[in-house]
């Protein structure tokens, strides 16, 4: 198996070759949100074409991209740092060579001030999970320990001071790795040699598709799926120039609704395969929601001390 585990890491922590996705709280969640901005403007730029009709394909793409869709930057700065209500999955696959790692993750924002739920859940070990959980208003976000990690507290819950109002939507678990996805795709269509844009079209519901290629270097660099570092010695640095077909669609009222990254690339003796699939799933419910768990359920770690030793115990388990 890949060793690419699920982690809810805090800034003060140093995160680790298993970090995937989590509350890992830092000044690089808001960078990937101002690129994110620049992504998802770029996709409602196209959407000025006729209907059923391509706007660019090939190095028209590109410069589209690089000059076109660069105007109308800020435009949608609330795609993902507003409160509005979504729910979204992931279904996450990566493999090199006979490792792999296959994973879904879900993330489900409602209300104003938004409650947060995330779920990561392996395909392979169903036990091992951490549920990261923040109710509406709350000083204190949750954690619910799956059985891998049930020796981190005697309870199935536990609780630490909530700090995250102060970030954008990009830090919490929900929305980390599509931030990721979206920043590869970003850089990859926006730098000024870009030739990573394949197609623009939009259909006759409204509906824009975005073909686009990212390096496996980019996908490594924006750690979209973060592998242990002696698995990316394995890809050689012509691998690394190798494409990853990608895809985003976004919809007629300026919606993301998918992103995907599909590839499998052999060479110099080693395979690695990607398959990524980040949904829209509309607005959730508050069944979507857990209850707040009762305090005889939850293990309360109140002061950093407890946390930082929470975490490194954590750090233990994940091998890092």
């Amino acid at each position: 198996m890949l060793d690419t585990r699920v982690s809810t890491r805090r800034p003060h922590y140093n995160p680790g070759v298993s970090e995937v996705s989590g509350s890992f709280r830092s000044t690089r969640a808001r960078r990937l949100a101002a690129l994110l901005t620049g992504a998802a403007l770029l996709l409602t730029a196209c959407g000025q074409g006729k209907a059923g009709t391509a706007i660019a394909d090939g190095d028209d793409a590109a410069t589209y991209v690089s000059e076109k869709f660069a105007e109308q930057l800020g435009k949608l700065g609330d795609q993902f740092t507003g409160d509005r209500p979504r729910k979204s999955t992931l279904d996450r696959y990566a493999r090199v060579d006979d490792k792999d790692s296959d994973s879904t993750i879900t993330g489900i924002q409602l209300g104003k001030p938004p409650a947060r739920l995330s779920t990561n859940r392996s395909k392979e070990t169903p036990e091992e999970y951490l549920d990261s959980f923040h109710p509406a208003g709350s000083t204190v976000e949750y954690l619910k320990l799956g059985p891998v990690y049930a020796s981190l507290a005697p309870t199935p819950w536990v609780s630490m001071p909530y700090n995250g109002d102060q970030y954008d939507e990009c830090f919490w678990g929900g929305q980390q790795d599509v931030c990721k996805m979206v920043s590869a795709v970003t850089e990859a269509t926006q730098s000024p040699k870009a030739r990573a844009a394949k197609s623009a079209k939009r259909l006759d519901d409204g509906t824009v598709e975005l073909n686009a290629d990212i390096t496996l270097r980019l996908f490594l660099k924006h750690r979209v799926v973060v592998f242990p570092q002696n698995l990316i010695d394995l890809m050689s640095e012509s691998m690394q120039e190798e494409p990853i077909p990608t895809k985003i669609t976004i919809d007629a009222q300026g919606t993301i609704k998918a992103i995907e990254m599909n590839a499998k690339i052999a060479k110099d003796g080693h395979e690695v395969e990607i398959r990524m699939h980040y949904q829209h799933q509309g607005e959730p419910t508050e069944r979507d929601l857990p209850e707040v768990p009762p305090e005889a359920e939850v293990t309360a770690l109140k002061t950093d001390a407890e946390v930082n030793d929470f975490y490194d115990r954590m750090g233990e388990i994940q091998g890092n």
